[in-house]
């Protein structure tokens, strides 16, 4: 590699092939971390559509090994579709399918599971070889070790979350469980991405002119209204709020939905009334539309490097694609395709808006 992003200035007395070799190591951790994320995104959409098409409850078993073969025979498939029977959600919405149908909604969910398993092989086994190689700096090692605790952790909160769905009367797993699981993900997924950036350009005290003040408070904004906005869509998910209210911009004719403050206490109102999660959502969207086409805008005005710019161009295209999905999926009812396509951008936005933030650590304000 003849180009090298370090030089003299910036680490003296380090000799040329140790640099050329520090940014190989630096290049592979940061490559694996990357890699992982684009796995935790997989998973995000395969959980939404888990989520969409019933799947999410045909297995009622927690079994982290066993778990990982399919069934191998037909009577292990009939001991699960028995346990599935048992459930509310077969007797009250899937009663009329049989063993044939049981299978495909079980294959969806045996995949969003065993795609869970193989990220957590993904971040361990290169995590033990750039250990023992010493390509992982001291600093990162207990991020990473945290990381993957909380990875484990994930998977028992997927659990708890799909046990809620066990419970008498229920058909559905409870939307705050739904939306711990989906945060968790967001937070690992965030964290992944930001480390490997800091991995990949580290700040090394040199800067340089770009990017306004009104900037740097703009896309912090982002970066706080992107998830916020997403979990407010995991309380619409999880009580199907976006059955209901299929116009826009108007809601039955209002703009504040009647009824939105129906329930007592009023907190309530914001995780389980369905006219106000759906408005709520959609207020939040409004408003990271407007906040990241202002940071977009601003972002492509400013003499910022090609790259940055280019981030902030891909955050404004997302942002603007993002609500166009959003808008397509309520009015045409929630087709498992829009609506899985919907989460997915959500995902790359708050790359876009990550990618930003920590890009303008590296410049000054003009």
């Amino acid at each position: 590699m003849t180009a090298m992003p370090f030089d003299e200035r910036e680490f003296p007395g380090v000799a040329p092939d140790e640099r050329a070799a520090g940014w190989r190591n630096r290049r592979s951790v940061a490559v694996w971390l990357f890699g992982v994320a684009a796995m935790i995104w997989v998973m995000i959409v395969l959980g939404g559509a888990t989520r969409l098409t019933g799947s999410g409850l045909s297995i009622m078993e927690w079994a982290p090994f066993r778990g990982t073969l399919p069934p191998m025979s037909q009577a292990e498939w009939q001991r699960l579709f028995g346990l599935y029977r048992e459930i509310p959600q077969f007797a009250l919405v899937n009663s009329d399918i049989g063993i044939e149908g049981f299978k495909r909604i079980f294959w969806l969910e045996y995949i969003h599971r065993l795609w869970g398993r193989l990220i957590g092989f993904a971040f361990l086994l290169p995590l033990i070889v750039f250990w023992v190689q010493g390509r992982i700096e001291r600093r990162l090692r207990p991020r990473l070790v945290l990381l993957f605790v909380l990875g484990g952790l994930q998977g028992a909160v997927g659990w708890f979350m799909v046990a809620s769905g066990f419970l008498p009367d229920s058909t559905a797993v409870s939307p705050y469980r739904l939306v711990t699981h989906l945060g968790m993900a967001l937070l690992l997924y965030a964290a992944l991405i930001w480390t490997g950036l800091g991995v990949l350009t580290p700040r090394t005290g040199r800067t340089q002119a770009g990017g306004s003040r009104a900037l740097r408070i703009l896309v912090p904004l982002v970066c706080v209204a992107v998830p916020l906005t997403m979990l407010a869509g995991g309380f619409v998910a999880g009580l199907h709020a976006g059955l209901d209210y299929n116009t826009f911009p108007l809601m039955d004719g209002r703009l504040i939905p009647d009824g939105y403050a129906r329930l007592s206490p009023w907190a309530r109102n914001l995780t389980e009334n369905i006219a106000a999660v759906q408005f709520d959502h959609r207020l939040l969207a409004t408003a990271t539309l407007m906040l990241a086409t202002a940071a977009a805008a601003l972002g492509l005005a400013s003499s910022l490097p090609r790259g940055l710019r280019a981030a902030f161009l891909a955050l404004g295209a997302g942002v603007a694609a993002q609500y166009a999905l959003g808008v397509a999926t309520l009015l045409y009812v929630v087709p498992v395709g829009l609506a899985v396509a919907h989460q997915a951008v959500a995902v790359l936005v708050l790359t876009a808006s990550l990618v930003c933030l920590h890009g303008l650590r590296a410049v000054r304000p003009d």
